[in-house]
């Protein structure tokens, strides 16, 4: 077994602890630091298979940005374990059955589609001085084709995108009644003799006069 394999046994049992302790783990900051390894470990296959651009953008975008939006949002929700695990047993043989028709259709496309194919070999890009070919490199060959044949998509998929972001700025920042929002031209136009009045006073002032308790009135016999 050379050092490939080994990497990829390696890998893959990684992936698979990992994969499992996601869904096991009773604790959900557990649970997002276990898929956060899966990500690598997957990260690794893909190196492996020599898609360093793929490997790349699931380090940058999902360790790097997406799973830290997810540790920050399970942190801060208080969550309430006893009521998520209330009714496990009873929904577990539907969801053991959707699970293993899942597994087995994916089982069945990845046996179909990559039985008795060969590992692809590296394109000549350009020849050296020396002579020597360079390799061909998938991250470049993917940017061009991204912004030569495949332009107008790029492009019509970043306007979706940016109107997407506007829409959702502009939802979140809409004015509700019942909300008390400060408005900071006000805080920063504001003087001091509008929010506070000084009145002197009188050191001390002199005692009231007591008042004479009403006379009772006589009983007439």
């Amino acid at each position: 077994m050379d050092a490939k394999t080994g990497f990829f046994y390696l890998f893959s049992v990684v992936l698979l602890f990992a994969a499992f302790r996601v869904i096991t783990a009773r604790n959900p900051v557990h649970a997002v630091l276990h898929l956060m390894l899966a990500f690598s470990q997957a990260a690794g296959l893909w190196f492996l298979l020599k898609a360093e651009f793929l490997a790349i953008v699931l380090v940058l975008v999902y360790l790097g940005a997406v799973m830290v939006l997810f540790m920050f949002v399970v942190m801060m929700l208080d969550i309430d374990m006893a009521g998520v695990r209330k009714g496990f047993w009873k929904h577990f043989p539907l969801a053991a059955l959707v699970g293993g028709l899942i597994a087995a259709e994916m089982a069945l496309v990845l046996m179909a589609g990559f039985r008795g194919t060969d590992e692809p070999k590296l394109m000549a890009s350009a020849v050296g001085a020396a002579g020597q070919v360079l390799p061909f490199s998938n991250a470049k060959a993917l940017g061009q084709l991204m912004y030569t044949q495949y332009l107008l998509p790029v492009e019509i998929a970043a306007v979706i995108l940016l109107v997407a972001m506007i829409a959702a700025i502009a939802l979140t920042l809409r004015k509700r009644k019942d909300s008390k929002a400060i408005e900071p031209s006000a805080q920063v136009h504001v003087r001091a003799a509008d929010r506070m009045r000084i009145v002197k006073l009188a050191p001390t002032l002199p005692a009231a006069e007591p008042i004479a308790p009403a006379a009772a009135p006589e009983n007439k016999a």
